[in-house]
């Protein structure tokens, strides 16, 4: 009697395949945004130059590195791209409504705007802090971007709190040069990122964690070190 075997499926192996190292690409569109602001900030570039790409490169585009740092299970880089790439959503839509909606502009007329500006900063600047602890457990380049900006957003809540109350805007002024520092510095460590992506040996040092290790099979030459599978 002739026994028929049931065929059974075999079961489908997914290989996981990670995505390309979207750092430099957040760290990019964090930098050329916080120039454009931080210029205007510091008096030598015009206003509302920055809002486009506040909303699609220093947003979007931030927004979505973050969202493949998901991807790629960096949960240090996940959390500042996304968090950042909303930040400047934010402030891009706070602009727009008060400068085309009469509701909102007369909402925060007079020193409630900058009141509101300078209670925004504080917010990330709380956010910021505790980065920029965490920071030091990535590299030398991280921890010079998030120590550059916690200066530019303490300076910048600051000031706006003085002009807030009639004081000189000079601090806010030290907050946008400070910004640009910031930005020089992550411009560095995006670009750190690139080309050591495309080299077989780190081409521009990020320095190392400043305290505990890198997890296991991570890319210690990547501006944000994640893990790579095997």
């Amino acid at each position: 009697m002739a026994v028929l075997a049931e065929e059974r499926a075999r079961p489908t192996i997914v290989e996981s395949v990670p995505a390309a190292d979207p750092a430099p690409l957040g760290l990019a569109a964090f930098a050329l945004t916080t120039f454009m602001l931080s210029g205007h900030n510091a008096t030598f570039i015009p206003d509302i130059a920055w809002l486009g790409l506040a909303f699609f490169y220093g947003g979007l585009a931030q927004l979505l590195a973050g969202m493949w740092e998901f991807r790629n299970r960096n949960v240090f880089g996940a959390t500042a791209f996304s968090t950042y790439g909303g930040f400047w959503m934010a402030l891009g839509l706070f602009v727009t409504l008060v400068l085309l909606s009469k509701t909102a502009a007369a909402a925060i007329a007079g020193p409630e705007l900058l009141n509101g500006l300078a209670w925004f900063l504080l917010a990330f600047a709380i956010f910021n802090l505790y980065m920029l602890f965490w920071s030091t457990r990535v590299n030398l380049a991280i921890f010079g971007v998030f120590l550059t900006l916690q200066v530019t957003e303490v300076l910048l809540c600051i000031g706006f709190f003085r002009e807030a109350h009639g004081m000189s805007p000079w601090i806010t002024h030290a907050g946008g040069w400070a910004g640009i520092v910031t930005a020089g510095v992550a411009w560095y460590a995006s670009a750190a990122g690139v080309v050591n992506g495309m080299a077989a040996k780190p081409v521009l040092p990020v320095g190392s964690p400043m305290w505990g290790r890198l997890p296991a099979m991570s890319r210690a030459d990547s501006p944000m070190p994640r893990r790579t599978e095997a």
